[in-house]
């Protein structure tokens, strides 16, 4: 898929989905509102749905002119719903969110500014949200405040809440990223490992109103350690050379 970025669209916000019937199409209309006045485009990943999604932002394309769809066409998983969108994305900065609508839209302006604000330090690449308050049963909370204790003694890279789907991040920082499944549950230890820095902030976190939560502790458990194997040696083997300058 050829891409063009183009400074004309200054942010690019990437969803991805599978069956998010009654999700996806108000989540859609929530970031066209927050953003409102921004030059901005919309892309939703339809990762092979079986259900009403694809129809339903298909329906709501009439009246959001920035809503692009790419729809898988075999199902692939939600790290290959965001690279196919980052991709596709014609902005330099990019922002992700999960498509079940717990991420509120209206905290993107605030991480935005953050990445982009004067002063913001060179080797800064991403501002990823923190969830204050979760709105996830205390089973879930339980799982995932365990395996970011143990993500964070293996990687040391400076998260908390790995899971926050809600970020920014510079387009041209990710595509150099490895691929692989679940790679986006890895992004501040790949950020961190290929030179550049990620940056917290607090961020509303909501129940979910439609649909069923794609994972589960055990099932997130059974892949965990290859992925976190994995992970580890691509952080070790990554060379960085301390900056690039042409000659001439």
């Amino acid at each position: 898929m050829e891409n063009r970025v183009s400074e004309a669209v200054e942010l690019s916000i990437v969803v991805p989905v599978h069956n998010e019937s009654g999700n996806a199409a108000n989540l859609a209309r929530e970031i066209a509102t927050a953003l409102e006045g921004r030059a901005f485009e919309l892309i939703f990943v339809n990762d092979c749905s079986t259900d009403n999604t694809l129809d339903e932002l298909i329906e709501a394309r009439a009246e959001l002119p920035q809503l692009r769809i790419l729809t898988h066409r075999k199902n692939a998983g939600q790290s290959r719903a965001i690279h196919t969108g980052m991709m596709a994305a014609r902005a330099p900065i990019v922002g992700t969110l999960d498509g079940d609508g717990q991420n509120d839209p209206a905290d993107l302006p605030a991480l935005y500014r953050k990445l982009t604000r004067a002063d913001a330090p060179a080797d800064l690449a991403m501002v990823m949200g923190r969830r204050a308050s979760r709105q996830d049963s205390a089973w879930k909370r339980f799982g995932s405040k365990y395996a970011n204790r143990i993500r964070q003694k293996l990687l040391n890279d400076g998260c908390d809440d790995t899971g926050c789907g809600i970020k920014v991040l510079k387009r041209d920082v990710f595509v150099r990223l490895p691929y692989f499944d679940h790679m986006h549950r890895y992004m501040p230890a790949l950020v961190k490992a290929d030179g550049f820095n990620t940056e917290y902030i607090d961020v509303n976190h909501r129940g979910r109103i439609h649909g069923v939560s794609k994972y589960t502790n055990f099932g997130r458990l059974s892949v965990a350690w290859a992925d976190m194997r994995g992970v580890i040696w691509l952080c070790k083997r990554r060379r960085l050379p301390g900056g690039v300058d042409e000659v001439r």
